[in-house]
C-alpha cells in the first residue's frame, strides 16, 4: 500500500483537498497585496516646490509656472514669481505642493522623500528584498525541519509585524530595518503554501482547479491593493490592513494538516498515519485498519531498502549526482530568468503616460485568464511544454516591443505601449506560475522545502536587477524590451533539457529524483507520448521510477505525485 492508494483511499479530491485549495487562494491574495505594498507606498505623486504665491492656484497654472524647468521642474526652488519672470532660488527645496493621485498620501509624500531624499525610499526597498532573500533561506530550511504549517505560519507573522512596524516609521533607519523584517516573508509566504497543497492533491486538480484558484485570487489581491490604498488614504492605514490579512493566517494551525509526506521523510509514520486518518475523517471516508497497516509496513519495507538516510538529506545532496545536479541547476537558471523578468514587468506600473493605479487594475485583469490557460494547456500539453510556450511567446512580444520602441515617437503612444505591456503581463505572469509548480515537482519530497527555498533565494538575488531595468528603460527606451527578450528566450530553450512531470509519478527520495526523467529528450511532450507506453499494466496516472545502481527493490513505497 503506497502512499497515492493510501492517499486514494482517504480521499484525494474531496472536501479536504478543495478546502485546502481555498486555503492557498487566500494566502495567494495576501501575499499579493504584501508583495505590491513596497511599490504603493513608494509611489511618487506629481509635485513642485512650495512658494507662497502658488499656493491659491490650480494644478494646472502650477505645472505651467513650472513648465519652462523641464525635468528640474519638480526640485526648482523659485524665490520670486512675476507674471512670466521667474528667479530661481540657489537654496535647497525644503518644501513641497502635491498633487495626489486619487487622494491617496504616499510614504514619499508625507515624509517628503523626494529629490535630494529620493534615495532613502530605494534603501527601504533595498532591505525589503534583503529581508526577502534571508526569508527564504530561513524558512526554506525550517519548512523541512519544523514542518511545512509551523514555517508557513512563521513567515506570515513576520510580514505582519513588519508591515505594521513600518506604520510607526519617522526615519529612514526605523523604516529600513521594519521593511527588512516585512520582506522575510515575500516569497516564503506563499511557496511553502503552494509546497504543502501539491503533496495532498489529485493529478486532475492540479491543473485546472489549483491554477483557476490562484489566478482569480491573485488578479484579486491585485485589483485591491491600489484601490485598497486609495480607499485607505494614507499609507499607513494601508500597511496596517495588510498586515492584519496577515494575521489570520495564524488560524491555519488549527485547520491545515502537516504534511504527511515530508513527516514520513522524519521517519514518523505514525504521525504521518494520524495526518490520513484526519482527512480521511474530514473527507467522510471509512478506511480499513488494515490498509493503514500496510501501509505502515510499506513506508518501513522502503526505509531499510533506502541507501540514503533521507531525514538527514540536505541541498549539497541535488548535487552529488550527475541527473539530479543537472535538473537542479536547470531549474534554478530558469527560476532566476523568469523571476527576474516577472519582477521587471509586473513593477512597472510607472511612465505608461496612466495612471500607476489604473495600469495594476489593467495589469491585475490578465491574471485570471493567464490561470486558466495555465490549466488548460498543462492538462492537454503537459508542464515542459506549457512553460516553453509560455516563455518564448513572451520573449518573442518583448522583442517586437523592443523593435517598435526603437523608432522615434513610439515612447509616447499610450496605445502602443498597453496594447504590448498587457498581453506580456498574461505571459509573465503564466510563465512565473508554471515554473513555480514545476519546480516543486521536479525536486525530490525529502529536500523540496530547501530545494525550492533555494531556487527562490537565487530568483530574489536575480530581482535586484529588476529596479535598474526599468530604470535603463528611460535611458534607452528599447533596451529593458530587448534584455527581458534575451532573458526569455534563454529560459524557453533551457526548459526544453528538463523533463517533463505531467501524468508521472514524482520523486520523494534522492534516488529517484536521479532516476526522474533519464533518457527523455529534449523534444519530448506529454501531448506527443503514448500513454500506453507508460511502464507496462500501470495507471496512466503513475510512472514507475526505477532504482539507481542497478538496484531492483521493490515498488515504491512512499512516492506521491504532489
Amino acid at each position: 500500500m503506497d502512499f497515492d492508494k493510501i492517499l486514494e483511499k482517504c480521499g484525494n479530491a474531496g472536501r479536504y483537498q478543495y478546502l485546502m485549495i481555498l486555503l492557498l487562494g487566500y494566502i495567494a491574495f495576501t501575499t499579493t497585496v504584501h508583495y505590491y505594498s513596497q511599490n504603493i507606498i513608494g509611489f511618487v505623486p506629481q509635485h513642485w516646490c512650495y512658494h507662497e504665491q502658488l499656493v491659491d492656484r490650480s494644478f494646472e497654472e502650477i505645472a505651467a509656472v513650472y513648465a519652462p524647468f523641464g525635468k528640474d521642474a519638480s526640485c526648482t526652488r523659485l524665490e520670486k514669481i512675476e507674471g512670466n519672470n521667474l528667479t530661481v532660488s540657489s537654496k535647497a527645496c525644503q518644501r513641497w505642493i502635491y498633487k495626489y493621485d486619487y487622494g491617496f498620501r504616499s510614504m514619499n509624500a508625507e515624509l517628503n522623500w523626494v529629490c535630494d531624499d529620493a534615495y532613502k525610499a530605494r534603501i527601504g526597498q533595498s532591505l525589503f528584498f534583503l529581508g526577502s532573500l534571508l526569508g527564504t533561506f530561513t524558512f526554506g530550511m525550517l519548512g523541512d525541519r519544523i514542518g511545512r504549517v509551523r514555517a508557513v505560519i512563521l513567515a506570515n507573522q513576520c510580514g505582519f509585524v513588519g508591515d505594521f512596524l513600518t506604520t510607526y516609521a519617522t526615519n529612514l533607519v526605523q523604516f529600513a530595518i521594519f521593511r527588512c523584517i516585512s520582506g522575510l516573508a515575500a516569497t516564503a509566504n506563499y511557496y511553502l503554501m503552494f509546497i504543502l497543497v501539491l503533496e495532498y492533491l489529485a493529478p486532475k486538480l492540479r491543473n485546472l482547479a489549483i491554477s483557476g484558484t490562484l489566478g482569480i485570487c491573485f488578479c484579486l489581491g491585485a485589483l485591491v491593493a491600489p484601490w485598497l490604498s486609495v480607499l485607505a488614504g494614507n499609507w499607513r492605514i494601508y500597511l496596517t490592513c495588510s498586515a492584519l490579512l496577515q494575521l489570520v493566517v495564524a488560524l491555519f494551525y488549527f485547520v491545515v494538516q502537516e504534511s504527511a509526506q515530508w513527516l514520513i521523510t522524519r521517519t514518523n509514520v505514525e504521525g504521518a498515519i494520524a495526518r490520513l486518518k484526519h482527512i480521511a475523517h474530514f473527507n467522510g471516508r471509512q478506511v480499513p485498519a488494515a490498509d493503514f497497516e500496510a501501509f505502515r509496513r510499506n513506508c518501513i519495507a522502503k526505509r531499510k531498502l533506502s541507501n540514503q538516510p533521507e531525514q538527514t538529506a540536505g541541498i549539497i545532496d541535488l548535487l552529488r549526482t550527475p541527473n539530479l545536479r543537472k535538473i537542479s541547476l536547470l531549474v534554478v537558471l530558469i527560476f532566476m530568468l523568469t523571476s527576474l523578468s516577472f519582477n521587471t514587468i509586473s513593477r512597472n506600473v510607472e511612465g505608461l503616460g496612466m495612471s500607476p493605479f489604473v495600469v495594476f487594475s489593467l495589469f491585475a485583469v490578465v491574471v485570471p485568464p493567464s490561470g486558466f490557460i495555465q490549466g488548460l494547456l498543462q492538462s492537454r500539453v503537459g508542464r515542459k511544454a506549457t512553460a516553453f510556450l509560455a516563455m518564448l511567446c513572451t520573449g518573442l512580444l518583448s522583442c517586437a516591443l523592443g523593435v517598435a520602441l526603437s523608432t522615434e515617437g513610439a515612447h509616447s503612444s499610450v496605445t502602443l505601449l498597453l496594447s504590448f505591456a498587457l498581453p506580456m503581463r498574461l505571459g509573465i505572469s503564466l510563465s512565473y506560475t508554471v515554473t513555480s509548480q514545476y519546480a516543486s515537482e521536479l525536486l525530490p519530497t525529502c529536500v523540496r522545502s530547501r530545494g525550492i527555498a533555494a531556487v527562490h533565494l537565487a530568483a530574489a538575488g536575480a530581482s535586484f536587477l529588476s529596479p535598474y531595468l526599468i530604470h535603463l528603460g528611460t535611458k534607452l527606451a528599447a533596451a529593458t524590451s530587448l534584455i527581458l527578450a534575451l532573458l526569455l528566450l534563454t529560459a524557453s530553450f533551457c526548459t526544453l533539457m528538463l523533463p517533463e512531470t505531467n501524468n508521472r509519478q514524482l520523486p520523494i527520495t534522492l534516488a529517484d529524483g536521479e532516476a526522474f526523467g533519464k533518457g527523455e529528450s529534449m523534444l519530448s511532450f506529454d501531448c506527443w507520448r503514448r500513454h500506453d507506453d507508460d511502464v507496462s499494466k500501470q495507471p496512466a496516472e503513475e510512472l514507475k521510477l526505477q532504482p539507481i545502481n542497478g538496484q531492483q527493490p521493490a515498488k515504491p513505497a512512499t512516492e506521491a505525485e504532489v
